[in-house]
């Protein structure tokens, strides 16, 4: 036991790979939890650590959830982060460092993280998550990387720019298993900008993908696609009802269209895409 992680369990790992996906930052479409969500529930797991949550967690911003039935308490459940390790049909080890993102002391929770996929045996993390993007529906969804080498990040792709923006407790993880000679990769689903504040499975599926194709992973995403495609053809019925939002798709589609033959050197401004989220949130909540 460490000052922040208890370990509940040392099984016998094979080959492991460390996947992380913590919830908070960033996170659009909801596609890392739904990825890492369908992985807990789909394969045998069992619970490798947790951490302390009343040193890495603000309760008020992030509250445990009480149970009342017929006015009675019947149970507490606090935000965790917890390290899972699940195993594949052929036998390989995938941990997940799953949970809310951690509020404060993330110096100490990265070295602790490094420090257990170190006893652990990790060779690979690969990091998921998502952004908001001027990119349609109606394309495949690409993912771009970030990573701990050149190498690494080109075997994913990546936006040729240098920008400066916040990071999260994952970059920061990223950069210490960079640090401590564990190659880690950031995968980033791009999920179009007008439906990232709903779930969008298709961007959960392709993360999974690229997982399984990084770390030759045999995993099962045909549940995630077909959510997909019932996600597509909702937004489809909403964007066949205006002229104006299907001009938006067709003017993202020509921008898609143009980035895969020649990237360009920034995505540039973000078409407006407020009403049509709007519109679609409602749509969405009227059809359950």
């Amino acid at each position: 036991m460490s000052e922040l992680a208890t370990i509940h369990s040392l099984p016998a790992l094979e080959d492991p790979v460390l996947v992380m996906a913590l919830e908070g930052w960033i996170d659009a479409g909801a596609a890392a939890v739904t990825a890492a969500t369908a992985l807990l529930e789909t394969l045998p797991r069992q619970l490798l650590a947790t951490f302390d949550g009343d040193a890495l967690i603000d309760h008020r911003a992030r509250r445990p959830v009480l149970r009342i039935v017929n006015g009675v308490h019947s149970g507490l459940h606090w935000p965790e982060i917890r390290i899972e390790a699940a195993t594949t049909r052929t036998g390989r080890s995938v941990l997940l460092l799953v949970g809310p993102e951690p509020d404060m002391r993330w110096h100490q929770f990265t070295t602790e993280v490094v420090s257990l996929a170190q006893r652990f045996g990790v060779k690979q993390v690969i990091g998921l998550g998502a952004f908001p993007a001027p990119v349609p529906h109606t394309r495949p969804v690409r993912l771009t990387a970030t990573a701990t080498s050149a190498e690494l990040a080109a075997e994913v792709g990546f936006l040729p720019v240098t920008i400066d923006v916040p990071a999260g407790a994952q970059a920061a993880l990223e950069h210490a298993f960079g640090d401590a000679g564990l190659p880690a990769v950031g995968l980033w689903a791009r999920v179009p900008h007008y439906a990232s504040a709903m779930p969008y499975p298709a961007a959960a599926a392709a993360l999974l993908d690229e997982l399984a194709r990084l770390a030759h992973l045999e995993l099962d995403t045909s549940a995630l696609r077909e959510a997909g495609q019932t996600t597509f053809d909702q937004i489809e019925q909403l964007v066949a009802a205006s002229d104006e939002h299907a001009a938006m798709i067709r003017q993202l589609e020509t921008q898609h269209d143009a980035e895969a033959e020649a990237p360009p050197a920034s995505f540039g401004p973000l078409p407006s895409g407020d009403e049509l989220a709007a519109e679609l949130e409602r749509f969405l909540r009227g059809q359950g």
